[in-house]
């Protein structure tokens, strides 16, 4: 978004990339984010309902890093030190993913999930992103069903898809104005710097679920000498920012739909879905123009066709689940009613420690969020709504189940400008990519995209596994014990390796580490 400061923007983000990696008490005042890199935090006790060595701070961070002197937002941090200062490496950072995934309670989620010998090499810091959360919470006023992002094609509402998208993108701009345009990935980068500077490290450490892959992408390719031990969980392809990777749920789960398919055939006797793969493609594709004429009751909410084809996307990457739910639905399309049923959508809430009433952020600060940072990101959104239409229609035939929902329509067709160039990712630092095989949201052509962009990394692949997020904590799992071992010695393995699956987990992501869901009540996210 070139909005008469692009050379500025572009000279802060070099300087602050060559500025010397030095601690707050050596910074130089002549730096112009020394006022910023020369806090310090007042650290305190997060709440009394939690652990007393659980903290809580707030730093202030330029809003626009090209005028470093103007205005500034608040960043919400936490921490959990090490109690063992003799085996101390230094900090790390996490992200949960999103955007709009609140990061401040993770520390808490990751001491217990990582094991003994590696978290006590470690201060855990956990953030809440900038217009996150508790860190100067954006709004654009949505309502509910504004927050709806999944608008499946049709030549008939086209223009109500249109209606919404203009809409959305003019809220944001009158509930926010000016500040807009800042709420970015390379500006969330430049916070997590100053805050390794703040925290007086010369490197900090990281671990990004999805959307957090892409954050450590971006500070690695901004701030490389200041990069230690990165580990990206379930990977964004930084070559597809961020169309591409909306797109990318449609391509991404026709070859999960193919392997239900051919699972749920030789399972037939078990589920009555079909004796063969064809058979079971047919019995689905019935079902759904079934409820488009006569929408199916699911625990009380009537879906569509369409809706079905949105709800049992993420699910069709788990084949068991996915066959339990159409058998389920088959039945309620008859007529008979099930207990509960894992398409509705209150079921993929995540859910979440509640903060005191006082620091609630807005109730769509989510949505508002993703699509500040997703539209603010990147100028490779297309501007004619007749480009999404011509798209929807193509990827509809190309990627039957999703593929109109993915190319449709968004409101970053009529988002300002971007205030920088998307940050392209290319370089040789070292950090371990991890990846599942049969992966919802960032589905394995991603995973290899950000392994190829970062050329000095290695690949923790687990073959035959499902969902969303691998690193869980299980001790036994081989793509754990690697993540513990570079996170332990700060090794990458020697070549990239492969894991086999252990028992399948539930479709979506790893609830327990990952506080932002795959599949949201307002639509999926990173």
């Amino acid at each position: 978004m070139r909005i008469g400061r692009m050379a500025p923007l572009l000279a802060v983000g070099v300087t602050a990339t060559l500025l010397p990696a030095l601690s707050p008490a050596r910074a130089s005042a002549a730096e112009p984010l020394a006022r910023f890199m020369n806090q310090k935090p007042a650290w305190h006790r997060c709440d009394f309902s939690q652990p007393a060595a659980y903290q809580c701070a707030t730093i202030k961070v330029p809003l626009d890093y090209g005028r470093p002197g103007s205005k500034t937002i608040k960043l919400a941090v936490s921490r959990l030190r090490t109690s063992v200062p003799g085996r101390r490496h230094g900090a790390i950072l996490f992200n949960p993913g999103g955007p709009g995934g609140e990061g401040l309670d993770m520390p808490l989620m990751m001491q217990d999930t990582m094991p003994e010998k590696v978290r006590e090499q470690y201060d855990l810091i956990g953030f809440d992103p900038r217009g996150i959360g508790r860190s100067s919470p954006l709004t654009c006023g949505l309502t509910a069903t504004e927050e709806n992002i999944e608008h499946p094609y049709k030549r008939e509402t086209f223009s109500r898809d249109v209606k919404w998208a203009r809409s959305v993108a003019a809220k944001c701009r009158a509930r926010n104005g000016d500040r807009l345009p800042y709420f970015t990935t390379r500006n969330t980068a430049r916070d997590m710097d100053v805050l390794r500077a703040v925290l007086g490290e010369r490197k900090i450490s990281y671990l990004g679920y999805s959307y957090g892959t892409y954050l450590g992408a971006v500070y690695a390719q901004m701030f490389p000498e200041r990069t230690d031990r990165f580990v990206l969980d379930s990977a964004v392809d930084p070559a597809r920012i961020w169309r591409g990777m909306i797109q990318v749920w449609a391509e991404g789960t026709e070859p999960a739909f193919t392997r239900w398919t051919k699972w749920t055939a030789k399972h037939h006797r078990t589920y009555r879905l079909g004796n063969t793969p064809a058979e079971v493609r047919k019995t689905f594709w019935n079902l759904v123009a079934r409820a488009d004429r006569t929408p199916v009751d699911d625990g009380g909410e009537k879906l569509t066709g369409d809706d079905i084809r949105a709800r049992l996307r993420p699910v069709l990457f788990s084949p068991k689940d996915a066959a339990e739910a159409v058998v389920r639905l088959k039945k309620a399309a008859g007529g008979r009613t099930a207990s509960r049923h894992p398409l509705t959508r209150d079921a993929t809430k995540e859910p979440h420690r509640p903060m005191p009433a006082a620091a609630q952020a807005p109730a769509d600060n989510g949505s508002a969020a993703f699509w500040t940072v997703v539209c603010g990101d990147t100028p490779a959104w297309p501007r004619d709504p007749e480009r999404y239409r011509r798209d929807a229609i193509r990827d509809k035939a190309r990627y039957p189940l999703y593929g109109d929902f993915g190319s449709n329509i968004t409101p970053c067709a009529f988002w300002g400008k971007p205030a920088e160039p998307v940050t392209g990712v290319d370089n040789n630092v070292g950090v371990l990519t991890v990846q599942n095989q049969w992966d919802s949201q960032t589905p394995l052509i991603s995973g290899l995209g950000m392994h190829h962009a970062l050329k000095g990394s290695r690949m923790v692949y687990v073959r035959g596994g499902e969902g969303h997020g691998v690193y869980s904590g299980d001790p036994r799992a081989c793509a754990d014990r690697a993540v513990n071992a570079y996170l332990g010695n700060g090794r990458l393995p020697a070549e990239d390796v492969t894991c086999e699956a252990s028992a399948p987990r539930r479709p979506g992501v790893n609830r327990r580490i990952v506080p932002t869901p795959g599949n949201t009540p307002q639509g999926p996210r990173f």
